[in-house]
């Protein structure tokens, strides 16, 4: 049974959330706290997925627990969970390393897809891989162990970005519309804001660019997309 970490400092909707994702057949790890999310987090290693409030009574935040997680983690699917709508704060929660956001109130169905098209993102449902490689020079793609390389050294990528860019190298020099990714990426299903292919491309470039400002690896096509450009 898949582990989900439910960090949310209000009991009422924490266990909202919690039944909600045992009737969908996820076992719940709870915390209130950032410091005990971290902590549930060491104690059980094979938590999946992350649902991080932002708004917490301790000095540690939503999105300082996110921070913390993926520097020592980019396996985890990360969905921010936030009673805000101003656009900053989600491009903050997406830029410190977090999947995916959801906006209270929000519908038990809702959440369930969002954390279920995370699992199979991250190829929980998926037959295994094959064991090939895609080169394309000076990056590897591994796509039986989901990494990249980059002049031989690894690159830390989240499940999210390693699905965009093997979505890219499999379409190389294809202009790929914003919508076609984030269908391929993200599923059929999914509902969110087109933005956040934006600020997913935003955080991929300045870990594989040279110049995260001018860059020529992933270039714009603009009012369209996105294509691997070289």
């Amino acid at each position: 049974m898949k582990k989900v970490l439910v960090l949310e400092d209000e009991a009422n909707i924490r266990s909202f959330v919690v039944i909600n994702l045992k009737r969908a057949g996820y076992e719940t790890i709870e915390a209130g706290t950032g410091a005990e999310a971290l902590e549930q987090l060491k104690r059980h290693p094979d938590i999946r997925v992350a649902l991080l409030d932002i708004m917490l009574p301790d000095e540690m935040d939503g999105f300082e627990v996110c921070r913390r997680i993926r520097a020592s983690s980019s396996k985890i699917g990360i969905i921010m969970l936030t009673a805000r709508t101003q656009e900053m704060d989600k491009v903050t929660g997406l830029m410190t390393g977090a999947d995916d956001y959801v906006t209270k109130p929000f519908s038990p169905a809702e959440l369930t897809a969002r954390v279920d098209a995370i699992c199979r993102r991250m190829g929980d449902d998926a037959p295994a891989a094959d064991a090939g490689t895609i080169s394309a020079p000076p990056f590897l793609l591994n796509t039986r162990n989901r990494t990249l390389e980059k002049n031989g050294q690894r690159v830390k990528l989240t499940q999210v970005e390693y699905a965009i860019v093997k979505l890219f190298m499999d379409n190389p020099g294809k202009a790929l519309s914003r919508e076609e990714i984030l269908r391929s990426v993200w599923g059929e299903k999914y509902y969110g804001e087109l933005k956040i292919v934006d600020v997913n491309i935003r955080r991929l470039r300045l870990k594989i660019e040279d110049d995260p400002q001018t860059p020529t690896y992933i270039t714009t096509v603009w009012g369209y997309g996105y294509k691997w450009g070289f």
